[in-house]
């Protein structure tokens, strides 16, 4: 699959990272930031990546960077930075903790979205929806920022608000273990397991 124009994609590292006790961002895995890492994943498919996030802590790296709109209000808030400053017609929105998502899963999801007719293609995993791994159109953005304004924090609560269209696992599992491919690094023993777990697949 070719780089595609009309698509950009944003890595979410605008979190506190409580529970790691520091940026997990930054954190190596296989020689390089996750937030580094995330970016490489995607860089092949798109017209451009940017990181949500701090600058100060990620210009450095060499990576195009946008602060948060909506500091401290959590995923929904930088996805929706993400969406209502881009210009592209659809965009890959990625958690800068997901380890073990793959450039092959990227592709696939691309592929789906382009043939899709809903404002946003969703994945869903054993534990519901991921929406930090998926891909919307940009006039859901405009729909996020009603809803941000409305009082609604959860990201699966401003979903209810656009047309989207779900993936289950069944369509994806060839690509990846439905348990693990989203599975995300919030705490000290989740990051070792993920370092293992990226061992075994080299």
């Amino acid at each position: 699959m070719k780089r595609c124009d009309n698509i950009a994609a944003f890595v979410l590292a605008g979190g506190a990272s409580k529970r790691m006790g520091r940026n997990k961002a930054l954190l190596e895995l296989d020689g390089l930031p996750m937030v580094i890492r995330m970016a490489r994943l995607a860089e092949p498919h798109v017209a451009s990546v940017t990181v949500v996030g701090p600058p100060e802590q990620y210009a450095s790296l060499g990576l195009s960077v946008v602060p948060d709109r909506w500091v401290g209000i959590g995923p929904l808030g930088g996805i929706t930075t993400a969406l209502t400053g881009s210009s592209a017609d659809w965009n890959l929105i990625l958690g800068c903790d997901l380890p073990l998502i793959t450039t092959k899963w990227i592709e696939w999801l691309i592929a789906r979205a382009l043939e899709s007719p809903a404002q946003a293609v969703v994945p869903e995993s054993r534990r519901g929806l991921e929406p930090l791994a998926a891909i919307y159109r940009k006039d859901c953005g405009l729909a996020f920022a009603t809803a941000l304004k409305l009082g609604v924090r959860r990201v699966s609560e401003a979903l209810g608000e656009i047309s989207f269209e779900k993936v289950t696992a069944s369509e994806w599992q060839a690509l990846g273990s439905t348990d693990m491919l989203f599975h995300n690094v919030n705490e000290p023993e989740e990051f070792t397991e993920a370092q293992h777990r990226i061992i075994k697949q080299r």
